[in-house]
C-alpha cells in the first residue's frame, strides 16, 4: 500500500516586480525629497545616496522589492504605507526585507513566517523577486 503524500506545512508565496529606472529618475527630478520621503525609509535613502550615479537604480530596485512584497502580502482594502516595507542590508552586503507596523501585522495574520528577496538592476531596468513562506491555513486555525 502506497504511503499518503505529506502535505507541506509551509507553502511558497512569490511576488515579482519590474521597474524602469527612468521612471524613478523622473520622479526624483520632479519631486525630490517629497518623492523619497513618501516611499523610502531614511536608511534606504541614505544608502542610495552613497553613489549619485547608482542612486536611481538602487531606488528602483528597492521600489520593485516593495511591490513584490505587496504581492506576497496581498493586502485588501487599505494600501500599506511604502515605508513599512524596508529593504535592509546585512553586514555582508546581502539584502533582506524587514516589515514594520501594519505590514508586519498583515504578515502575521496571513501566516507568513519568512521573506527572502533577490533583486538586480541593469541599464534602465530593476527587477525584484520576493518569496515568502506561508503556514498552511488549516494549521493556523488550531
Amino acid at each position: 500500500m502506497a504511503e499518503a503524500l505529506q502535505r507541506p506545512r509551509w507553502l511558497p508565496a512569490v511576488g515579482i516586480d519590474l521597474v524602469q529606472v527612468c521612471d524613478v529618475q523622473q520622479a526624483l527630478s520632479q519631486h525630490g525629497d517629497v518623492y523619497l520621503k513618501r516611499l523610502y525609509t531614511s536608511d534606504e535613502i541614505e544608502y542610495s545616496r552613497r553613489s549619485a550615479s547608482e542612486m536611481p537604480r538602487r531606488l528602483a530596485a528597492r521600489f520593485a522589492a516593495k511591490e513584490a512584497t505587496l504581492k506576497v502580502l496581498r493586502p485588501t482594502g487599505h494600501w500599506l504605507d511604502w515605508r513599512l516595507i524596508e529593504v535592509t542590508r546585512t553586514e555582508h552586503g546581502h539584502c533582506e526585507i524587514e516589515l514594520h507596523g501594519a505590514a508586519a501585522a498583515l504578515a502575521d495574520e496571513q501566516g507568513i513566517g519568512a521573506l527572502s528577496v533577490s533583486f538586480s538592476h541593469e541599464n534602465d531596468l530593476a527587477v525584484a523577486v520576493v518569496m515568502g513562506l506561508r503556514h498552511r491555513s488549516e494549521d493556523r486555525k488550531s
